[in-house]
């Protein structure tokens, strides 16, 4: 962040008020300790001359400070039902446990932009950045450093937070230089979080809720998801830390043991199921409409909610700049949308004046949105998927078609595809520039290699590609690939350890051969 930046936001309050004229003003207790002059003999026992806040009690923890902290505001948010016309009289308060509209469509959370604009632009970039890196709860959470634009009327105390997001953005300078003949591009690696992936974005928000509900007596008992290994992983971390009991519907012997063992470590009832993605989600959709389990799949836009905090980051670890492209792994399509979302917002409060064109990609052997693109958009046709390295968007049937289609069409975005050769070797090169990324990102830097080819993204075009999960959750498909061991693939840019005898000889030979190949000068 600009260091002007960060000097104006330190005299806000972490909670905007009504009273716009004055928004340094807050409940919480800031003590500043006057500067004076001291002595020489004074210099050992005194602190540099800095503005200074009081460390809050010993016996207090940082929940039971924010309780001190309560301020009142009038931002609120409700679901209303997906892209409904502006006419719709349809509406439902969060507190109800309800996932579609009455005409079966998809839900969205709407906030009430009118209250968030009575505060500009300059107020909300500020307010943000001044929460960035801080341990007050819950604002040191990515997410919930923008809890007005998340979920607004929760209480603080209800929050279940890891602190997750404020995730890593970095140039990837060799990759970008070497492989792309690029200067300006960038990775969002949201998977540096609690769980190894961006669900935890989302999963904060969901389970917070839930835990604000069950508190509210509402017939809440459990949490159930069906996943590809990800959501799992991050629905039985917060609900475990919350101390809710999870449920988990897996498809036997389709995701990774990094990714399976996380639930299970974290004391998720789970239940793996002799299916596909499509087949668990249609169980599990069946099962919450008769059990007191709160759905926590994508087609809860709870979750999209924490997910679009994610663009926010962006444009704040830009500083408050738009990248021209964003290119986002694709599989259940939530994620598209939110990030969407969260840049649409920033343009609409007067954050950015313009938002970036976003790009969906999809592995190849599960690609119905790839299809649906190529058609011009006409009659999507769900598609069976079939086995992919990028595991966590094998999804056939997205349950967020319409709100990916939507994002794309108002961000004139486009679709990119990735056939498993690609995506493999993508991964292979970047890796071998210092990432350690996972299959799904190989997928988006898949798409970016062919945009630009085409010409379609300029070698000077500051570009986001959205690593989505940690590579240490996909190491057995790294191992395969060094290891030659992938059936019909050349695995070009394997890397596979030497063996060597052991003699100094042996070592000596092999080495100078290595060292010729990397400076024939040697």
């Amino acid at each position: 962040m600009a260091a002007s930046c960060m000097l104006r936001s330190s005299f806000l309050s972490p909670n905007p008020h009504l009273h716009q004229q004055s928004p340094a003003k807050s409940n919480r207790a800031y003590f500043f300790t006057p500067i004076k002059a001291t002595s020489s003999s004074d210099d050992a026992n005194s602190k540099s001359p800095q503005l200074q806040k009081h460390r809050r009690p010993a016996d207090e923890n940082i929940r039971e400070e924010a309780r001190r902290d309560i301020s009142s505001h009038n931002f609120s948010a409700r679901y209303v039902p997906f892209n409904a016309d502006p006419n719709s009289s349809e509406w439902y308060p969060l507190d109800e446990i309800i996932y579609r509209s009455r005409s079966g469509g998809l839900l969205d959370v709407q906030h009430d932009m009118d209250a968030l604009k009575k505060f500009d632009g300059q107020y909300w970039r500020s307010l943000f950045d001044s929460r960035v890196g801080k341990t007050t709860w819950p604002y040191g959470s990515g997410v919930w450093s923008k809890k007005e634009w998340v979920l607004p009327e929760i209480d603080s105390d209800d929050i279940v937070s890891a602190f997750e997001g404020n995730s890593n953005l970095f140039w990837a300078e060799r990759y970008g230089k070497q492989f792309l003949g690029m200067n300006d591009l960038w990775v969002k690696h949201c998977g540096i979080s609690h769980t190894g992936s961006f669900k935890d974005l989302g999963m904060t928000v969901l389970v917070s809720q839930v835990n604000r509900l069950r508190k509210m007596h509402k017939p809440v008992v459990g949490v159930g998801c069906a996943s590809t290994g990800d959501t799992s992983a991050a629905l039985s971390a917060y609900c475990a830390s919350a101390g809710i009991p999870s449920i988990v519907f897996l498809p036997a012997n389709k995701i990774s043991m990094a990714q399976l063992v996380q639930p299970i470590a974290n004391g998720a009832f789970v239940l793996s199921i002799d299916t596909d993605f499509d087949g668990c989600m249609q169980l599990i959709r069946e099962v919450t409409a008769e059990l007191p389990i709160y759905l926590a799949n994508s087609l809860n836009s709870l979750r999209l909610e924490g997910q679009k905090t994610a663009a926010i980051e962006i444009l704040q670890q830009f500083e408050w700049e738009v990248p021209d492209w964003v290119i986002v792994p694709g599989g259940n399509l939530g994620n598209i949308y939110a990030f969407y979302k969260g840049f649409h917002m920033c343009k609409e409060l007067g954050l950015v004046d313009r938002i970036p064109r976003l790009v969906c990609a999809q592995a190849a052997n599960a690609n119905p949105l790839y299809v649906h693109y190529k058609s011009g958009w006409k009659d999507f046709k769900p598609v069976k998927a079939n086995t992919t390295f990028a595991s966590a968007i094998q999804i056939g049937d997205p349950v967020s078609i319409d709100r990916a289609v939507f994002a794309l069409k108002k961000s004139n975005g486009i679709v990119e595809e990735a056939t498993e050769e690609e995506l493999m070797d993508a991964m292979a090169q970047a890796d071998s520039t210092g990432m350690f990324i996972c299959p799904h990102t190989g997928v988006a830097l898949t798409a970016l290699s062919k945009l630009r080819k085409a010409g379609v993204i300029a070698p000077t075009d500051r570009t986001v590609v959205v690593s989505t999960a940690h590579g240490l959750k996909f190491t057995q498909s790294k191992v395969d690939y060094h290891s030659k061991e992938i059936k019909n693939m050349e695995c070009r840019f394997a890397n596979p350890p030497v063996q060597v005898k052991a003699d100094f000889g042996s070592v000596m030979d092999v080495l100078k051969k290595y060292l010729l190949s990397k400076n024939s000068k040697f």
